[in-house]
């Protein structure tokens, strides 16, 4: 089982990004997924989260900036970053976790994770 994910890069404040995470070796069109960050010298925090029923949730200095989304039918799922700041410098990493009609922002509730993918947002 593997998620790869991509699309980071170095882009200015005010850019917008989206990035990618395909899933292999297992379907999770009924698992909840979502996005982690960890920047330098932090832990790792929730993004955004999303269930098999493409309900969201966000944290508060996402809220209005990001969106998760996913394809079932790729066995993808994506997040688009719009008004990036230098504060979302991150290496932004998807998760995957049960196959329940649930969702959590909690990073023990997820059992699969991607290998991560840098964000560099210069001022």
């Amino acid at each position: 089982v593997q998620l790869q994910a991509s699309g980071g890069g170095l882009v200015q404040a005010g850019s917008s990004l989206r990035l990618s995470c395909a899933a292999s070796g297992h379907t999770f069109s009924r698992h909840y997924m979502a996005w982690f960050r960890q920047a330098p010298d932090k832990e790792r925090e929730f993004v955004a989260t999303i269930s098999y029923g493409h309900n969201t949730i966000y944290t508060d200095s996402v809220k209005g900036r990001f969106t998760i989304s996913r394809d079932k039918a790729k066995n993808s799922v994506y997040l688009q970053m719009n008004s990036l700041k230098p504060e979302d410098t991150a290496v932004y990493y998807c998760a995957a976790g049960q196959p329940i009609l649930s969702q959590s922002s909690s990073e023990s509730s997820y059992s699969y994770w991607g290998q991560g993918t840098q964000v560099t947002v210069s001022s």
